[in-house]
């Protein structure tokens, strides 16, 4: 199980990387594509403001490039020498991979990048 306080699970669970205490978004679903850029102000448990400086998210857009190129890489590996599939249906499962991971790609990177800045406080945690 991820242990409280370590940085990966703030990173998959999507709270607060100060306290881990709540959730960053206001539906944690990422399917919900009306709302998935839709996030709290503030933690309600420390207090974190989570936007730290104005457009402070356009730089998860550069973490967002990589994941999704691994994704991509991967899908192609799996399905071309995996599966053996020849290279248009590779393709195919590249844009697939691609569209429905996008939500998780997306939400992953803004994980990603606020805790590149903020890091667990114990103290924060007990309030």
């Amino acid at each position: 199980m991820l242990k409280k306080g370590s940085k990966l699970n703030s990173i998959l669970t999507g709270t607060c990387p100060r306290c881990q205490e709540e959730s960053m978004y206001v539906d944690k679903n990422p399917y919900n594509l009306p709302k998935i850029f839709e996030m709290h102000e503030n933690c309600s448990h420390c207090g974190l403001q989570y936007q730290l400086e104005p457009s402070f998210f356009y730089g998860a857009m550069y973490v967002n490039y990589g994941l999704t190129v691994a994704v991509g890489v991967a899908a192609f590996i799996i399905s071309k020498f995996l599966l053996g599939l020849a290279l248009t249906p590779s393709f195919i499962a590249i844009i697939i991979a691609l569209v429905v991971l996008m939500p998780l790609n997306t939400r992953l990177a803004r994980n990603i990048y606020i805790n590149m800045f903020v890091s667990f406080d114990k103290d924060a945690a007990t309030k």
